[in-house]
């Protein structure tokens, strides 16, 4: 049975994955609804079913469009398997559970803004009320203890990227301050906290690569979305182990 769900998972996230590529690709450009078919962003040739299979479509095809032989974006299968390995991994970490909602709910929002915020540099304010009555809901269920935990999260992870673009005269952007402040909800305080400081270490690790790679341009702009994501996917995982190590340390 387990071996049964987890191929379940993995084809689920796989599915998925595809589908928020789509998402992230038209929400921004406000698209989403302007037509039911995929197409190739290049000729507008329109993919035939065959060549939306999750990650196997882009292999068998060299990833190279059939009609006018464009390369694909890279980002397709990328989103596509990280969204299906993580929803194989978070099952085989929680099993069945309310933490296993809390987890795909967290992994399908990163895959999500991957796509957004890498391609357009922006965090939709759609996606973020889509997912607001979610994870209030998945906390309605599995409050936090206590349970104004949540509420003082929205507002300190809200709070605090407000005050750096205060300071900073526009340092990060408002869709990094509303998701951050939406992700406090799940995580609570003071681990939304935590989540910041990891999404800066990672933010910062993304930056010296992309800096690197364009040459060392210091006015390069650097999505922080996933970032964001990223530390708070690692927060609810292994929050309290982080921070009981850091103690330790201190101690």
């Amino acid at each position: 049975m387990d071996f049964i769900y987890s191929v379940f998972f993995l084809i689920l996230g796989l599915i998925l994955g595809s589908f928020y590529n789509v998402v992230g690709l038209r929400v921004p450009k406000k698209t989403f609804f302007s037509t039911s078919r995929s197409i190739c962003p290049a000729c507008k040739y329109t993919l035939r079913w065959y060549e939306l299979i999750p990650v196997v479509s882009f292999i068998i095809q060299k990833g190279r469009c059939r009609g006018c032989k464009q390369q694909i974006s890279v980002l397709y299968p990328v989103v596509e398997s990280l969204t299906g390995i993580g929803f194989l991994l978070a099952y085989l970490y929680f099993d069945i559970s309310i933490s296993l909602c809390i987890t795909l709910c967290l992994i399908s929002l990163f895959a999500i803004i991957i796509v957004s915020d890498l391609r357009y540099m922006i965090i939709p304010n759609r996606i973020l009320l889509a997912f607001l009555p979610i994870m209030v809901v998945l906390r309605v269920l599995s409050p936090l203890d206590p349970w104004w935990s949540s509420l003082f999260g929205a507002a300190a992870g809200y709070g605090t990227v407000a005050l750096i673009i205060l300071i900073s005269r526009g340092g990060m952007g408002g869709g990094d301050m509303k998701l951050l402040g939406l992700l406090g909800i799940l995580l609570g305080f003071p681990y939304i906290l935590l989540a910041f400081f990891l999404a800066n270490v990672i933010g910062l690790a993304f930056s010296l690569v992309i800096l690197a790679k364009n040459g060392w341009k210091r006015k390069q702009e650097v999505p922080f979305g996933p970032s964001i994501m990223l530390g708070a996917i690692v927060t609810y995982l292994w929050g309290g182990e982080i921070v009981l190590a850091y103690m330790q340390l201190l101690w």
